[in-house]
Parts: structure tokens; sequence; C-alpha cells
């Protein structure tokens, strides 16, 4: 099936009809973490491990780590060169890098969970999915900061609480199926969660994941390199304690170079298949896919996901999304049922 462009042009959004000039921010807050005391320890940690920590000049005193990955490589560890390379970019990176932002428009703003919305702040425009459910009072969107960016790294580093910032729309057709007996599964990785989360939001909030008294399983297999870049995480653990129904599943590709990470390592994709109940899948997939069927998940989630009987959303950058589809298709569900957006 097509995965539906997310419009981000600064042109095509100033085609979005003008919601008001000024919507007021109420509320700003990082969610993810400065780590830099973290990621020295973990150096420390890894040197010590691979015992190096004498052949090389101790890592928390040395200035310039550029080098000491190329003296790595030199010597021939080019894995750990990798893994120190990996650690430097997360200790060289601003903070913060995602924040979510509460805004407060002057006017009735109706909209549908799932859709995006075009911001104006200091003469830059971006569009950005509406993390929020119209169940809900305010209004709110999650930003990561785009390095070189004209309008993110502002959102993540000067917008204030008391700010205004012109809104258009809403636009977009990443909404919801009207309920059914069919499962629930929403797969993203980073800020693509966002339309997700206010569909997630809405989906408990109107009681649809109970069809004629049954019981929907929602999912949510979300994907990011570390654990605090995952967006709105302790409300997706929140509804995990709270609903034996919803099953939220982390995929921390670099994690546990930082802590002690057990959870999924593997790509967002690869996992819905290891949660796919085997016995329900009919059609050859092929080698690749094959392999994460047969493979057992690391989430601790017992329960698995019938292809037939479920819906899929998905949203992030296009070449995610696109193997998202590939994997919702090839295991069995039908492409009527499978609605996705993307953007990048």
């Amino acid at each position: 099936m097509p995965v539906r462009e997310h419009a981000s042009r600064h042109d095509r959004i100033a085609e979005l009809p003008l919601v008001t000039e000024s919507a007021t921010v109420v509320e700003r807050e990082a969610m993810d973490r400065d780590r830099t005391e973290e990621v020295r320890r973990a150096v420390d940690h890894w040197f010590e491990r691979e015992g190096l920590a004498d052949r090389y000049e101790s890592v928390t005193d040395y200035d310039d780590w550029g080098t000491l990955v190329e003296e790595l490589r030199a010597d021939g560890y080019s894995g750990f060169a990798r893994r120190c390379a990996t650690l430097l970019e997360r200790f060289e990176r601003p903070h913060p890098m995602l924040v979510r932002v509460a805004l407060e428009p002057d006017d009735t703003f109706e909209y549908l969970a799932g859709q995006y919305v075009g911001l104006r702040y200091c003469g830059e425009s971006r569009a950005y999915s509406l993390a929020s459910s119209p169940t809900r009072d305010r209004v709110e969107i999650c930003v990561r900061r785009v390095p070189g960016g004209d309008l993110s790294p502002r959102l993540c580093r000067d917008l204030a609480v008391g700010d205004e910032v012109t809104m258009r729309g809403p636009r977009g057709e990443l909404v919801l199926d009207e309920p059914s007996d069919r499962d629930l599964v929403f797969m993203a990785t980073g800020t693509g969660v966002a339309p997700l989360k206010g569909m997630i939001d809405y989906v408990f909030d109107t009681g649809a994941d109970e069809v004629d008294g049954e019981r929907r399983d929602v999912w949510l297999f979300l994907g990011s390199a570390w654990e605090d870049d995952l967006p709105y995480r302790e409300a997706f653990r929140a509804y995990g304690r709270e609903r034996e129904n919803f099953h939220f599943v982390p995929c921390l590709s670099r994690e546990s170079y930082l802590s002690e990470w057990a959870g999924e390592t593997d790509y967002v994709q690869h996992a819905f298949v290891k949660h796919v109940d085997e016995s329900a899948v009919s059609a050859p997939l092929g080698r690749e896919l094959e392999r994460w069927l047969d493979e057992a998940p690391a989430s601790g989630v017992e329960a698995r996901i019938d292809p037939g009987s479920a819906e899929v959303y998905a949203c992030g950058i296009n070449v995610m999304v696109n193997s998202l589809v590939d994997a919702a298709e090839s295991v069995g569900v039908p492409g009527r049922y499978i609605e996705a957006e993307g953007f990048g």
C-alpha cells in the first residue's frame, strides 16, 4: 500500500487554513536527559571491561575523543571504536533534544486524533503532528531538535511558557477507523509516535478498546536509540501498568551502552514480527522475516498478534514506514487495515 506523505514543506504549510495567530504556550518540558556523566562512567566501564584502561589515557580526562576513536581503529579495535564513537556522539549532543509543548489556542480548535498542524514561530514554519487527543483540554506537540534546522532548535532551546505561535490546520488522513473487533497495532520511531499517542489516548478515553463487551489488544512498538529518546515513555508505561490489554514494546538500539537494558534492541518491524502468532501466518515470509518470526521476543510480553485480526497504524520517516508496512503485509495484515504516514 502507498504511504501518505506528511506535509512539511514551508509553502505547503502556508496553504493550511489559519486556526489562530496566537496559540499560547502553556507548558514546555524536556523529555530527554543530560546523560554526559553516564557516558563518562560507561566509557570507563567499557575500557576496563576490554582490558584497555592502562593502554590509553583516562577517557574522563581526554580532550579529543575523536582522536581516541581513530587510535582504537588503527590498533585493530574497530568494534570497540564504533561503540566509543556512538558514546561520543551522545556525549556531545545538545540538551534538550526532545521536548513536549502544550498549546492553548485562543479559539475553539477541532481536530481528529492523528492529524497534524502547521506552526509558525520567529518567522519559521514547520508541520508537527498533534500528540494530543481531542478528548483532552490541551493541544500538544513533541519536537525533536534537528541540528541545523530552522525551527526545531529554537523550539527546544528558546520557546518559553507565555510565548505565542501561529497555528494552521489541521490536516492529515492518518486517523482511526471506526471501532471494530480488530486489535490495534501502532508502530513508530522517535517523534513519529506523536499522532499515535493522540490516537491511543482517544481509544482509551472513549472506551473504543472495548467492542460488544470484548477487549481489543492495543500494541505500541516504538523505536529509538536511547531510552530517554522515547517520547511519552512514562505515559505509555502507565497504560501498561493500568490496562491489561495495552502492550508497550520499546525497541532501543543503543541503550545497552549506557544501562542494563534487556528489552528489544532490533528494528521496530522485526520486533513486531517476533510478537506475531506464528500459527496465524500462512504465507511464506522469506528468509529475512522468517528469522524474526522464529525468534523469541525480549520484551517479556506474553500476548501475541493475530495479523488477520489486526489493524495497523505506522508513522515516521518514509524508509522506516515502508519497512513497517511491508512487514505487516507480509505476515498477513490485510492492506485495507493498514494506515501509514511518512515524512523526511
